[in-house]
C-alpha cells in the first residue's frame, strides 16, 4: 500500500491519494478495510476508490463523492492499470467545491499513476 498524503489542499478541503494491488472485490474491501485502519482516514468525508479487474471489469465506490469513482475508472482505463485500486479521500473543509471536486480527484489520481507506478 502507497499513500501520497497533503497532496491537494482547496478552500479548506485536503485530499490524500494511495493504492496498491487488487485482483478480485473481496481484496477491494480488504483494502480499504486496511486504509480505515489509520484512524486519519477512517475520519475522512470520502474515501472513493476504483478498479479495474482483469477478470470482472470494474468496479467502484464513490463513497458520498458522487461520480467520483467513475473518474478514477476512466484514468485506469485510459492508462491500461489492472488489478490495481486507487483510492482519493478527501477531508472536507466546509466549502463546496463544486466541478472543482472532479479536477482534483483527476489531479490525484495522475500523481499516483504517475509517482507509484
Amino acid at each position: 500500500m502507497q499513500i501520497f498524503d497533503g497532496i491537494i489542499s482547496d478552500r479548506g478541503s485536503k485530499y490524500a491519494v494511495s493504492g496498491g494491488p487488487c485482483g478480485s472485490p473481496d481484496e477491494a474491501k480488504a483494502f480499504i478495510k486496511t486504509l480505515c485502519r489509520k484512524k486519519k482516514f477512517l475520519k475522512a468525508t470520502h474515501n472513493s476508490w476504483a478498479v479495474l479487474l482483469a477478470d470482472d471489469g470494474p468496479i467502484k465506490n464513490d463513497d458520498g463523492e458522487s461520480g467520483a469513482g467513475m473518474v478514477i475508472v476512466r484514468m485506469l482505463e485510459r492508462e491500461g492499470v489492472k488489478n490495481h485500486i486507487v483510492v482519493v479521500t478527501r477531508w472536507y473543509g466546509g466549502k463546496h467545491l463544486g466541478g472543482d471536486r472532479f479536477r482534483h480527484v483527476q489531479t490525484a489520481v495522475r500523481h499516483y499513476l504517475d509517482t507509484a507506478l
